[in-house]
């Protein structure tokens, strides 16, 4: 099921507007996918917070992530969640490769409900990208004395020239990384997500499978275009196959490389085909991180495209992300048929709020929560 059905849904409570008039689908209309309806099309998307110790989600997570399901937003992603410990891009990384994990998670996913939002999360392996300091620590690969540990690829190509190669993956440990994304969607169904989202996307392991540039094996899982895609297909297949029906399933995308050479749009429409057949309700179209050198010519909607061109070839569900800031640019994404979710991480950042100020931007009463309810009645 994937249509603007305003009906409630399996999951979170949903508390719809019929009545609003609009001439068509726009940013604050519901989305029904599966058996899952988003209230509105505004989504907050992963952002790495480098701020847990052993894969563990903590009081800061509740509390960013909460206050952005508070803030309106109608779909609220956990970051991306390794499924192993090694997958961790660095050591403050969250996890799902261990039971423990699910109750921290659950503790969220239960909040992000409670406030009419729907929770989702993004399972994810870092590849050659693992094992370095965060970012305001400068983002460089640990060694073992500080912390680090073997790095792993499709082959024994560094990100950095500068980085010692990771290890190739052989056969046997690519199917155990198949059971890795299998067994955390398992813990992220029992922690109480309603969707859930494979990263394939910034140059982490399954980007590094699809792009040529990363990917030089010879084996079923390298080479032309079906041995590259093969591992993600494997992993998406292993996904839905555990998921409820009514459960929707996400991939992230890297659409291009930006580098000659590398992985392309055309490659990325071709894949998105075929993720339909296996089950995925909507590409998360973003871009680039493959390689350090990639020209990106970034600026306002430079990604869209990439979404409405996959939504227009494939039939598929897609989502825009990157430079997304403001309420008209957001709806006019949506209103103009250019993607179905509109995704937003760094303007998230600064305001909590976004979803609920676009509301009114977009002539709706904003749905403030009822705690703050005396403060907005003060300023009418």
């Amino acid at each position: 099921m994937t249509s603007s059905d305003t009906t409630k849904a399996h999951g979170c409570p949903s508390d719809v507007d019929h009545d609003r008039n609009i001439p068509d689908t726009d940013l604050l209309s519901p989305l029904t996918i599966r058996g899952v309806t988003l209230k509105n099309r505004i989504v907050v998307s992963p952002m790495c917070q480098y701020s847990c110790e052993d894969g563990l989600a903590t009081d800061w997570h509740l509390v960013h992530l909460g206050s952005r399901a508070a803030g309106g937003a109608g779909l609220v992603f956990v970051e991306a969640t390794s499924v192993t410990p090694e997958g961790r891009i660095t050591p403050g990384d969250m996890g799902i490769w261990d039971d423990k994990h699910i109750e921290p998670l659950a503790r969220i996913a239960r909040f992000i409900c409670s406030q009419n939002s729907t929770p989702a999360i993004q399972i994810a392996h870092a590849g050659r990208k693992a094992s370095c300091a965060p970012p305001t620590k400068g983002g460089v690969r640990l060694t073992t004395e500080e912390g680090g540990w073997t790095v792993v690829a499709p082959s024994p190509i560094p990100f950095n020239e500068s980085d010692p190669a990771p290890k190739a993956l052989d056969i046997d440990e690519i199917k155990d990384l198949v059971k890795a994304f299998e067994n955390a969607a398992k813990r992220a169904i029992s922690a109480g997500f309603q969707i859930i989202e494979v990263h394939s996307a910034h140059g982490y392991l399954l980007h590094e499978f699809l792009s040529p540039l990363s990917n030089k094996r010879t084996d079923e899982y390298g080479g032309n275009f079906d041995g590259r895609i093969k591992l993600l297909l494997e992993v998406v297949t292993a996904v839905r196959k555990i998921m409820p029906e009514h459960m929707p399933l996400f991939t992230r995308i890297s659409c291009t490389d930006w580098v000659e050479g590398g992985w392309d749009i055309e490659q990325s429409v071709e894949l998105s085909k075929r993720l339909k057949k296996l089950g995925v309700d909507l590409i998360d179209c973003s871009s680039g991180a493959m390689v350090p050198h990639a020209v990106i010519p970034v600026a306002k909607n430079y990604q869209v495209p990439f979404a409405e061109r996959i939504r227009e070839e494939t039939g598929i569900l897609t989502g825009a992300v990157g430079l997304i800031t403001e309420p008209q640019q957001a709806n006019e994404i949506i209103t103009s048929g250019a993607a179905d979710l509109a995704f937003l991480a760094r303007e998230m950042l600064r305001e909590p709020y976004w979803a609920l100020k676009a509301e009114q931007a977009l002539g709706q009463e904003a749905s403030w929560p009822l705690q703050y309810g005396y403060a907005i009645r003060r300023r009418r």
